[in-house]
């Protein structure tokens, strides 16, 4: 079985993403799966109605594989959106699809989506320049968070704890950035420095852990200097982000989830999420859990018995 992943870091650095792509390529030789990694970049993208067994590679033809995994550590981009797009129409799985990344992506638009499926998400406003302080008054009471539309691992993100300071950072946009989009959110202070993060693979919520913040900060990303800790899972978080996944038609998802006073609210949802804080404090192969899933889909779909052999919940300690 060949597995292709689309990575646009250094796997061998210690930058965004670099982890989770060693994690896979180590899974892979364990369960058996050829596992490649490419740069979107690398791709030549020719649409004919001739060739659909292949595709341009460093200017080579390959084959094509048996499926893809988008790992992007940044924002996608149109460029590598079209990969994706071009080996899904080619028919090649990929997990996630280009159309669930893109609705991830646009932090307005997943909770749009979220919202309008009655799964519980911060009131949230699209900012429009040039904006109104008031406005923004008669919907949000300070504190309120600032984030850019599209952003990862906490970068984009503001609180502001006044009107005075909102002001302030609107006008640094104005001046600096004119062309941002914005969002200004419901500060959620019942989940100030603490957050959840739930893993889900294939509609199964596998794993949590709670996200706690440094230094008094609001934002609890373990990429940010954030402590790690596993969390026990009761059956409204994993049915909630189990229902925000499938409503995002993420296959593999990790879940932000929000302590609020009526219990949990979506913060947002990651179509390629890191997992070196969920290995760190929970005893789970998060990449090899998603590659036996995959096997185990693509063998039924093609009317088969599953290839892989392997326990559904990978521990690391039996991993050699």
């Amino acid at each position: 079985m060949e597995c292709w992943i689309l990575f646009d870091g250094n796997m061998e650095s210690s930058g965004a993403g670099a982890y989770e792509v060693r994690r896979f390529l180590e899974a892979g030789r364990r369960q058996g799966i050829n596992v490649t990694v490419y740069s979107p970049e690398q791709f030549d993208l020719v649409v004919s109605q001739g060739d659909r067994d292949s595709v341009l590679v460093d200017s080579a033809v390959v084959q094509l594989p048996d499926f893809v995994l988008p790992r992007i550590s940044g924002s996608v981009n149109y460029f590598t959106l079209a990969v994706i797009r071009h080996l899904e129409r080619l028919g090649v799985p990929c997990f996630n699809s280009s159309e669930s990344i893109d609705a991830v992506k646009d932090k307005l638009h997943s909770h749009q989506i979220l919202a309008e499926n009655n799964i519980p998400v911060p009131n949230t406003m699209l900012a429009k320049f040039p904006f109104d302080t008031d406005v923004v008054e008669k919907i949000f009471d300070f504190p309120l968070v600032v984030k850019t539309l599209v952003g990862t691992h906490g970068n984009g993100v503001f609180l502001c704890e006044t009107r005075s300071k909102f002001n302030d950072i609107m006008e640094l946009m104005r001046e600096t950035q004119p062309n941002i989009q914005l969002i200004f959110q419901e500060f959620i202070s019942t989940s100030r420095g603490q957050d959840l993060r739930v893993f889900v693979i294939d509609g199964k919520a596998v794993a949590a852990m709670k996200r706690t913040a440094s230094d008094g900060d609001f934002k609890a990303n373990v990429s940010r200097g954030g402590k790690a800790e596993a969390f026990p899972m009761n059956a409204e978080l994993k049915q909630l982000a189990i229902d925000s996944a499938q409503t995002l038609n993420l296959d593999i998802a990790g879940i932000d989830i929000l302590f609020d006073e009526d219990g949990y609210t979506i913060c947002e949802a990651n179509s390629a999420p890191d997992f070196r804080g969920l290995e760190s404090c929970c005893d789970i192969s998060i990449a090899d859990e998603i590659l036996s899933s995959i096997a185990e889909r693509l063998a039924r779909k093609a009317g088969r018995d599953t290839i892989i052999d392997f326990p559904k919940l990978v521990s690391k300690t039996n991993i050699k």
